[in-house]
Order: C-alpha cells, then sequence, then structure tokens
C-alpha cells in the first residue's frame, strides 16, 4: 500500500522485495507479518549478514534481545559495558568502539538517548561512521531531530554506506514484545534490506521518503502523546479534588469516545502514585522541545504542546526525569520540592 501526493512524500507499508543476500553469517527466522497485513499470517524470512547494535538502554536491550531470540549473528556496544553482559551470556558478540561494531557488521541499528548522543555515536571519534563502507547499512532507530538526522546521513554517506533513519513508536512493553512501530525514511534500498529485522522488534513500519521526514513524523506523534498525558493527569486531579473515586474515571474514560491504551495502561499506576518506567519523563521533555524546534521552523503554533513542555520541565527540574513520563501529575499537585530540599 502507497500513499501518494504532490505534496506529501511516499508512504509504504508493503512487505518489502528480498533483501539482498550479505556475504557472511545467516540469520533465519519466522516471524508473524506486519500489523498492516494478515495476523493470522505467517512468513519465513531469511536475513543473511552480521547485525550491529549500538545503545543498550531501556529500548535497545529488549530490541537486541529480541534479534537474538530470532537467530541473528549480533555484535554490541554500550558506553557501560556492564549492559552489554547479558546479551554476551545469550551468544552476542562485543566490540570496544561504534567504530568497531560498525567495521565487523553488515548492518549496524543505533538506539540513543538524544541528539547529542546519536551524533557522538555515529560521528564522534571512533564512531560509527569510522568503520562504515560501501555495502554496508546504519540504520538510527533514535529519537532525534530532522537537522540531526541529516547530519547523520551525511557522515555515513561520505563513507559509502547507506543511511536509515527509522525512529520507533512505543516504549519498553512494545519493545519487549516485538510491538514497535518503525517510521523509516533515506536509502529504499536499505529500508528492503533490513524491513525483515525490523518486523522481527516491530508491528508495522512506514517508509516515509527523504531523511528527515521519519524524525518529524516521530516527533509530532510524541509531542502530541505528552499533551495528552498532561491533560489526562490534569483530569486525575481535578476529579480528586471534587471528590471523584479515580479508578472509576480511568473506567469511564477508557470505555468512551477519548478512550487510548495510554490511559488504561498508565491510569490505575498513577492513581497510587507509581510510575514505574516505561518511557523516562526526561525522554518526553526532550521530545516535546524539539518539537518546538520544529514547529518553530515553520512558524506554526503548538500553545497547547508549549504548556505542557513547561510541565515536564518543572517535574524534571524536581528529580522526576528518570521516572515515567507519567509523573508528570506530580508537577500540578502544588507539593513538589526542590531536589536540595
Amino acid at each position: 500500500m502507497a500513499i501518494t501526493s504532490s505534496f506529501y512524500p511516499t508512504i509504504s507499508t508493503s512487505s518489502p522485495r528480498r533483501p539482498a543476500p550479505f556475504p557472511n553469517s545467516r540469520c533465519t527466522f519466522a516471524t508473524v507479518v506486519s500489523s498492516q497485513l494478515s495476523k493470522e499470517a505467517t512468513k519465513s524470512v531469511e536475513f543473511q549478514g552480521r547485525v550491529g547494535f549500538l545503545g543498550l538502554g531501556i529500548m535497545g536491550t529488549p530490541m537486541a534481545l529480541n534479534l537474538i531470540k530470532a537467530g541473528c549473528d549480533i555484535t554490541v556496544w554500550n558506553r557501560t559495558k556492564s549492559k552489554c553482559d547479558h546479551l554476551i551470556n545469550l551468544g552476542a558478540k562485543y566490540e570496544s568502539s561504534p567504530a568497531e561494531v560498525a567495521s565487523s557488521c553488515n548492518v549496524t541499528f543505533a538506539m540513543l538517548a538524544d541528539p547529542e548522543s546519536a551524533i557522538d555515536v555515529a560521528c564522534g571519534t571512533n564512531g560509527a561512521a569510522k568503520g562504515m563502507g560501501p555495502g554496508k547499512g546504519y540504520v538510527d532507530v533514535s529519537t532525534v531531530d530532522g537537522a540531526t538526522a541529516k547530519l547523520i546521513n551525511k557522515h555515513i554517506k561520505d563513507s559509502g554506506a547507506l543511511f536509515l533513519e527509522a525512529p520507533v513508536s512505543g516504549s519498553k512493553k512494545p519493545a519487549e514484545d516485538g510491538q514497535l512501530i518503525f517510521l523509516a525514511a533515506g536509502d529504499a534500498s536499505l529500508y528492503e534490506t533490513v524491513a525483515p529485522l525490523l518486523d522481527v522488534m516491530g508491528k508495522s513500519r512506514f517508509y516515509l521518503g527523504e531523511v528527515g521526514n521519519g524524525a518529524a513524523m516521530k516527533l509530532v506523534v510524541n509531542m502530541i502523546m505528552g499533551s495528552m498525558m498532561a491533560s489526562f493527569s490534569e483530569g486525575l486531579l481535578l476529579g480528586e479534588q471534587v471528590g471523584l473515586d479515580p479508578n472509576v474515571l480511568v473506567e469511564v474514560i477508557s470505555q468512551g469516545a477519548i478512550s487510548a491504551p495510554m490511559y488504561s495502561v498508565k491510569g490505575p499506576s498513577m492513581v497510587k502514585a507509581s510510575y514505574p518506567t516505561a518511557f523516562p519523563l526526561k525522554h518526553q521533555q526532550k521530545d516535546l522541545r524539539l518539537a518546538l524546534g520544529l514547529a518553530e521552523s515553520v512558524s506554526q503554533p503548538i500553545p497547547i504542546a508549549a504548556a505542557a513542555n513547561e510541565l515536564y520541565k518543572a517535574a524534571k527540574f524536581h528529580g522526576l526525569g528518570d521516572q515515567d513520563f507519567s509523573a508528570v501529575i506530580e508537577a500540578l499537585r502544588g507539593k513538589l520540592q526542590h531536589p536540595e530540599h
């Protein structure tokens, strides 16, 4: 399926052609076809090549683990080596720098926390670009701004390799379950080659055309999500103040027109003031900040997102950055103290 017009880039959710074989090792697995296709259908997919994975945080670890479970030949790297140990014990190889991972692999994925980290890992001293070359591919699945994606693309292309940005929609649990949504843009041939790997880690994928479109799509999605969570938090607290049972409120919302999985999943723990981290608050605030920059670049007013960003900033200032983004509700309680107090 493809959607085209004179304004929008090509958006494709179709099954790719069979990827060109790599000369080294082989990764063979069966996986459920993308959710855009029949959920009952299962197809056998063969991927030949060594796969690198850079960044083993809350998202990267389960993504790499799913590739290992699928039988892929994985080489990993992380700034803190101890985070690699579990995957090494399961059969992953380890290299001491992004450049060495890229040099030893046919395709290298990167899942980093922010634009600065993404640039450093790709383009810095001993960065992945140093190990790239013709016949190789670099897939950055981090959430960054368009300018960062284009900068990394230039460094990778200068090495003779191919580049694909593919930020993901989904948090810790979807990553663990292989239910992420990939928003890809860049080299179409690399997209086709890595599609079987994306299908292991995700439930669906979209090809959005030129580099920068993936970043833009992800920032718009996360801008909406952050604003939704801030409004949901306001509703829970207002209901509490006027004597409503917050659990009943969550149930009412879950059965109405504004129902969203986020509300039914996060609501019960928010009522208990518990915020187990699936998507860190500091990352949600970073995405709102980047979305505000994107809006500024095209003079698009986004006042609701701007107000939500201030709430996330306040929560982060008070030491909640590493908790789940649903902890933004604490910024509305009026009881927060400066973390030094």
